[in-house]
């Protein structure tokens, strides 16, 4: 078993300016860079309307095997390596879990997730399942899962390895640290290096949509007003002029 410390999280004013941005734009917006799939495939929104932005504390699960994991290992609390991605946790973390879309075992339940609330965390992303639903939806922790079992975590045939080193979730890479943007669109992953000039043509798209939306809803023509056509630009500017962002 692995265990790394701690991450390196990303400035908070870039956290600040994704909070605006959802996850379908932020991932349209790395589609045009290069990235061309950032989007977690499996972990769903559980509490809709939610939305988190924040850095990735990560957990990678793997198959179990005898000689190198058994029930016994865990008679110590301590020695049961799911506990320790909590207690890495601040305020605004997300933790993301490789639990290899496993349907069957249940990463946290009540209690390690309300730890993890009292911690300050902003969400969990597992490709796999928790269990406790009942207790954990009084919590309000906003969580991205493909499902719910009554198992706890090592009952069937994954086992925790690592900490807080680069994984898999989703089919999507995760490094330590990198962005989460997660609504009811799903999970999106933001490398740090990325994430100004994601911000910077977010911020463009977004301010040129308000007005096609408005367009679109008086009856307006979808090749003029989506996207943005060049002849439409004039009319845009003199809708902004009166119309000043806030």
């Amino acid at each position: 078993m692995t265990h790394i410390s701690d991450i390196t999280r990303p400035p908070k004013d870039l956290i600040d300016a994704l909070k605006g941005i959802g996850a379908a734009t932020v991932a349209g917006t790395l589609g045009h860079m290069g990235f061309r799939n950032p989007h977690m495939v499996g972990p769903v929104a559980q509490n809709h309307g939610r939305s988190i932005v924040g850095p990735a504390l990560t957990l990678q699960f793997l198959p179990q095997r005898p000689d190198l994991f058994n029930e016994g290992e865990y008679a110590d609390p301590e020695t049961q390596l799911h506990r320790h991605v909590l207690y890495h946790a601040q305020e605004g973390d997300v933790v993301v879990v490789d639990a290899r879309g496993d349907m069957s075992s249940g990463v946290f339940g009540d209690m390690m997730s309300t730890y993890f609330k009292g911690r300050g965390g902003a969400g969990i992303v597992i490709d796999g399942c928790m269990r406790d639903r009942p207790n954990v939806e009084k919590l309000d922790l906003a969580l991205w899962l493909r499902g719910w079992t009554p198992n706890y975590h090592v009952q069937t045939s994954i086992y925790p390895n690592a900490v807080n080193v680069p994984i898999a979730c989703g089919g999507v890479t995760v490094i330590p640290g990198d962005i989460i943007v997660a609504d009811d669109d799903g999970v999106v992953v933001l490398p740090v290096a990325m994430a100004a000039k994601v911000i910077e043509e977010s911020m463009k798209h977004h301010d040129w949509e308000e007005f096609s939306r408005m367009k679109l809803m008086e009856g307006g023509s979808l090749q003029r007003y989506y996207p943005l056509h060049p002849s439409a630009t004039d009319e845009y500017e003199a809708w902004r002029a009166t119309n000043p962002k806030f």
